[in-house]
């Protein structure tokens, strides 16, 4: 009885130590820094990249964010009103418009 206990500590110190070396191992492979992240591959290679879009009358931009291939653009009216931009940062269209409206 008293062999097996000793068998028993045995083969669990060993697993205990192998598992914390593999725990080491495994947060230094990805302790490393992270890469920058990639400009989108839709975009134009080479020469300048130029497109037009129109904003409404009045409209300003609150914010930007890229999403993917796509651009999400706020944009703000004088009259309080909010709209939603999407575009295609390949080529700057306009894919579709989101009118924000307030809960009555």
């Amino acid at each position: 009885m008293v062999r097996a206990l000793k068998v028993l500590v045995a083969v669990l110190g060993i697993l205990l130590v192998g598992g914390i070396v593999a725990l080491i191992a495994m947060i230094a492979s990805r302790g490393g820094p992270t890469a920058p992240p990639r400009p989108p591959a839709a975009l134009p290679r080479g020469g300048a990249y130029d497109a037009v879009v129109d904003l409404p009358p009045g409209a300003r931009i609150v914010s930007t964010q890229p999403e993917g291939p796509h651009l999400v653009v706020v944009l703000a009216f004088p009259d309080g009103r909010q709209q939603v931009l999407l575009l295609d940062i390949a080529s700057g269209a306009r894919l579709g418009t989101i009118e924000l409206r307030g809960g009555n």
